[in-house]
């Protein structure tokens, strides 16, 4: 959860969470999508930062609009399913505000995260990107290379902007685009998920949106994009406020799960 909370507050307690992954038990009576019993995933936060719900996903149960859901890949356990939404649709839409086309090149600015792995995934098996660069230290330059990068960068020993290779979009999902207008071609573009972005970097606030889910279903069931989930993945719900400790860390390798809720 993003933001502060305090004891006077109104809304207290919440359920935090974005993303979700389960099976129908009930639905609306204008819901055409789904039925009882179709196994569905999603991000139930809409807009990104702002009027985040009370009423989370980290419960037995939760309550979503169907244009946030998708059915989810038929391959993917639940558990990996719940890794993905909102790092996938959020990777995915930098690249629509970006207008990212094949035989573009990319330099990812902390490629080995929840986002960033799908930044590069999406540039490879997607967008069809010319050349992948990325940026990670020392022991996830491997992962990077798993995932398709062709110039794997460790932050540790190199700086990027000093490399001589520019790019047609700089991805940053790790706040640093003070630096990388230094690495993107004259008529390149930067993209930011940190606020507050450096312009004219483009800065943007995921809108959850279950059809984008939908389009990359065929990617996840063909074994192209792939969701990568950290060692600890997955965490019993009697060990959250462990977990979330263990994120603000930034060790974290892939998505941390929490599974089973009671």
């Amino acid at each position: 959860m993003h933001g502060e909370f305090k004891d006077t507050d109104p809304h207290l307690p919440i359920v935090p969470g974005y993303d979700v992954a389960g099976i129908v038990v009930k639905v609306g009576g204008e819901v055409k999508k789904f039925k009882v019993g179709d196994e569905v995933y999603g991000d139930i936060n809409e807009q990104g930062l702002s009027n985040l719900k009370i009423h989370g996903t980290l419960s037995e149960y939760t309550i979503a609009e169907e244009r946030l859901l998708a059915h989810k890949p038929s391959n993917l356990s639940f558990i990996e399913a719940a890794s993905i939404p909102l790092a996938l649709e959020t990777a995915n839409e930098g690249f629509e505000h970006a207008h990212f086309s094949a035989g573009k090149s990319i330099l990812v600015l902390g490629g080995a995260g929840g986002v960033g792995n799908y930044v590069i995934q999406l540039a490879k098996q997607v967008y069809k990107a010319s050349k992948i660069a990325a940026t990670a230290s020392t022991g996830k330059l491997e992962l990077l290379r798993e995932l398709g990068v062709d110039l794997p960068i460790d932050y540790t020993k190199e700086n990027f902007e000093d490399l001589p290779e520019k790019y047609d979009l700089v991805y940053d999902v790790v706040g640093q685009g003070d630096r990388a207008f230094k690495a993107v071609k004259e008529d390149g573009k930067v993209v930011t998920i940190v606020p507050p972005g450096h312009p004219p970097a483009m800065f943007f606030v995921l809108t959850s949106k279950g059809s984008i889910l939908e389009n990359l279903r065929p990617y996840f069931e063909s074994g192209k994009l792939k969701p990568i989930l950290d060692a600890k993945t997955p965490v019993p719900f009697s060990q959250v406020i462990e977990a979330i400790s263990y994120l603000e860390t930034s060790r974290a390798t892939g998505k941390v799960v929490v599974y089973p809720i009671p």
